[in-house]
C-alpha cells in the first residue's frame, strides 16, 4: 500500500453487514467467534461490515455504532474483537458508515440526507429525509475522523470509508439524491466535498503510515445519477489526496447491482468497454478502465467464484485485490482453499428455490422485481448469525425460514435499544 502496509496476499474478505453487536452498538462474543473463524481462512485483508457514526443512523439493527467518545467497556469490547479478526496475521479495517435516507424507518422515521429526497423503494420500510444543515455536515465530517480514531485505538490495522452503495456519501456525490445549492452540492467537485473533507479529517487523525481505503461505486446505474466518469474523477482525487486502496462496488439499494440483481429501473448504460471477465465479476470493466488512469491498488469485489476469473482480473491488471463476501458465509475457509488450487467457489444462491410458483408472474413487476435479490440477502444474513453463534453454517435452511428469523431479531434488538435509549 502506500502508506507502507503490506497484505499477506491477495485475497480480501469484504464487508458484508454482521447484526451481531448489542443494542449498545459494541461488539459481542459472536462477533468474536465470527471473524476468529473468518481470520482461520486466511485472507490478507478483513474489512468489517457498517460500524456506524451515528446510533440514529445504522443500515440495519444490529450494526456496531459510536454514540460519543466511547467507554471503556466499548474500548474493550472492540479490542476483543480485533484480536480474534487478526490472530492469523492479517489485516483488519474498520468501514465506517452513515446510512443517511437508507436508514430504515423502524430505526428513524425521517433520517438526515443531503437534501429531502426520499428512497424511491415500494413498502414503506424509508421514510422522508431531512436535509443537512452546514453545521451537521461539518459535525458528521468530524464524527467520521474520530470514529476512526477510535477504531485505530481499538486495534484495527486500518478503516474504510463506505462512499458506495446509496449511504450517505455516496448520497452526496449523486445528482439524484443531493440537490443542494449550496457549496456541497451542485458541480461534481461541490459534491465530492463531503467525502473529500472526510478522508482529510480520517489522515489527519489517523496519520500518514494508517491504511484508509474508500469504498466508491463504479456508478449508481440510475438514470442521471452517480456516473462512471464521475468516478473516475473522485478516484482521482482520492488519490492525490493520499488513500492507500480503493475498492469498486456500484449500485444503491434503488438499483442493487451489488446483490446482482436487476432494479426497479431500466439500468443505465456506462460508457466502459465490456469483456467476458464482467460476465462473472460485476465491476471488473470499472476497475480495469480505472486502472489505465491510477496507480494506486484496486479491490475489486462482486460475482467472483472461480480461480481463473481472479487470476485473470490480476494478471490484465483489473484488480490488485480480489474480494470475496458470500462465498464466506458457507464457506470460511475460501481464501485458503483458493491459495491450495480449488478451481471454483460455491454458487449457493442458484440452489435456493427463492419464491413461490404463484409469485413467477409477478416477477415483472416493478414491485417485484428485485425481491429474490434481497431475499437471499437475507438467506446470508441468518448463515453469518449462526457462523457466530455456533460456528457452523445451516446449509438447509430455507429462504423464508430466514427471513422470519432475521425480522424477528432485529424487531426483538430494536425494542431493546428503543427501552435503552429512553
Amino acid at each position: 500500500m502506500p502508506c507502507g502496509a503490506v497484505l499477506n496476499n491477495r485475497i480480501a474478505k469484504a464487508a458484508m453487514t454482521e447484526g451481531l453487536a448489542d443494542t449498545l452498538g459494541r461488539p459481542t462474543p459472536e462477533l468474536q467467534r465470527l471473524y476468529g473463524i473468518w481470520s482461520d481462512g486466511r485472507a490478507g485483508l478483513h474489512i468489517s461490515g457498517n460500524i456506524h457514526i451515528d446510533a440514529n443512523h445504522l443500515e440495519r439493527p444490529g450494526n456496531v455504532f459510536f454514540d460519543g467518545q466511547p467507554d471503556e467497556e466499548m474500548m474493550d469490547a472492540l479490542q476483543a474483537w480485533t484480536k480474534a479478526a487478526t490472530r492469523n496475521g492479517n489485516h483488519f479495517w474498520a468501514q465506517i458508515s452513515h446510512a443517511g435516507r437508507q436508514t430504515m424507518r423502524a430505526v428513524n422515521p425521517h433520517p438526515k440526507a443531503p437534501s429531502a429526497v426520499k428512497l424511491g423503494l415500494p413498502g414503506g420500510q424509508f421514510g422522508m429525509p431531512v436535509a443537512l444543515t452546514e453545521d451537521e455536515i461539518l459535525n458528521l465530517i468530524g464524527r467520521f475522523g474520530q470514529a476512526a480514531l477510535h477504531c485505530k485505538n481499538g486495534g484495527f490495522t486500518g478503516v474504510q470509508i463506505h462512499a458506495a452503495h446509496g449511504y450517505l456519501i455516496s448520497q452526496f456525490l449523486s445528482p439524484r439524491s443531493n440537490q443542494r445549492t449550496d457549496r456541497w452540492g451542485g458541480s461534481l467537485v461541490n459534491r465530492a466535498r463531503f467525502l473529500m473533507f472526510t478522508l482529510n479529517t480520517v489522515r489527519t487523525l489517523v496519520g500518514p503510515d494508517f491504511p484508509i481505503s474508500v469504498k466508491l461505486n463504479s456508478a449508481d446505474f440510475q438514470r442521471g445519477g452517480f456516473a462512471f466518469e464521475d468516478s473516475l474523477q473522485v478516484a482521482r482525487w482520492l488519490q492525490d489526496a493520499g488513500v492507500d486502496l480503493i475498492e469498486i462496488s456500484g449500485g444503491t439499494y434503488e438499483q442493487p447491482k451489488l446483490l446482482g440483481v436487476e432494479g426497479m429501473e431500466a439500468e443505465e448504460a456506462q460508457n466502459v468497454a465490456d469483456t467476458t471477465l464482467a460476465r462473472e465479476a460485476y465491476f471488473v470493466d470499472f476497475a480495469q478502465a480505472m486502472k489505465a488512469e491510477l496507480t494506486i491498488p484496486l479491490m475489486v469485489t462482486g460475482g467472483f467464484r472461480s480461480a481463473s476469473a481472479m487470476e485473470q482480473a490480476l494478471r490484465n491488471g483489473a484488480a490488485d485485490v480480489i474480494g470475496l463476501a458470500r462465498p464466506l458465509c458457507v464457506m470460511p475457509e475460501a481464501p485458503k482453499r483458493l491459495l491450495g488450487g480449488m478451481a471454483m467457489l460455491p454458487r449457493v444462491e442458484n440452489q435456493l428455490k427463492l419464491l413461490p410458483e404463484w409469485l413467477s408472474s409477478l416477477r415483472k413487476l416493478k414491485m417485484v422485481r428485485g425481491i429474490e435479490g434481497f431475499a437471499i440477502q437475507y438467506w446470508f444474513y441468518s448463515q453469518i448469525y449462526a457462523l457466530g453463534r455456533t460456528g457452523r453454517v445451516q446449509s438447509d435452511l430455507t429462504v423464508f425460514a430466514a427471513l422470519r428469523e432475521v425480522e424477528s431479531y432485529q424487531k426483538s434488538w430494536l425494542k431493546v435499544h428503543r427501552a435503552e435509549k429512553a
